[in-house]
């Protein structure tokens, strides 16, 4: 993929001034994909992280991983069958522990692809699919389409780093909407997760 994001950064850069400055400082996309993850563990993952810092979701899946003793990230059944204390234990809020079983348990019906069936799969549809599912909204889908099957043009227009990133990129006084978010990265397409990568690098000036 080195070779996409070179093609993507030169493109990017080629758009103005401001991201030729931001992208020449960053230097070349370093974006590391964690390929063929499937969606189920990427989707438990993404919960795991959401609305902490690295470090705290680091220490919970660390955490359930040891609950498991086998070093690999345990099976949906296995998910199901654990009780919530034991859950508890790992650091899961009561909402993000409903939320994981539920994942376990759409994967045990088929709700969840499995990765294969994951990748057949436009953007769009995958989304619709799997925001159907309690707790998991389009961003946690979004990160799955970014890090588990390597889409190359997402823009996670709710993401509040990347809405900041380009408000210190442009020097706006507010961060854009959702909306206004969604049209402006138009014009970073086909290569909108690699724009979101740079946006997520944006020094505060």
């Amino acid at each position: 993929m080195a070779d996409g994001y070179r093609a993507a950064s030169a493109f990017l850069a080629s758009i103005d001034e401001d991201w030729r400055h931001h992208i020449d400082a960053i230097g070349p996309c370093l974006h590391q994909p964690h390929a063929a993850r499937d969606p189920y563990e990427s989707l438990v993952r993404a919960i795991a992280y959401q609305q902490l810092h690295a470090k705290a979701g680091d220490a919970i899946v660390g955490r359930l991983l040891a609950l498991f003793g086998s070093g690999s990230f345990p099976r949906p059944e296995q998910i199901v069958a654990t009780d919530f204390d034991r859950l508890r234990s790992c650091g899961f809020s009561a909402n993000k522990i409903t939320t994981i079983q539920g994942i376990a348990q759409a994967s045990l019906d088929g709700v969840v692809p499995d990765y294969a069936t994951a990748l057949a799969m436009d953007d769009q549809a995958l989304i619709e699919r799997l925001i159907t599912l309690r707790g998991v909204g389009r961003w946690t889908v979004e990160m799955l389409l970014i890090y588990s099957l390597e889409r190359p043009d997402i823009l996670p227009a709710d993401d509040f780093g990347v809405r900041e990133g380009y408000r210190r990129l442009k020097g706006l006084q507010v961060q854009p909407t959702r909306k206004q978010m969604i049209e402006i990265g138009l014009a970073w397409s086909p290569y909108r997760t690699v724009a979101s990568w740079y946006l997520w690098r944006v020094p505060n000036k």
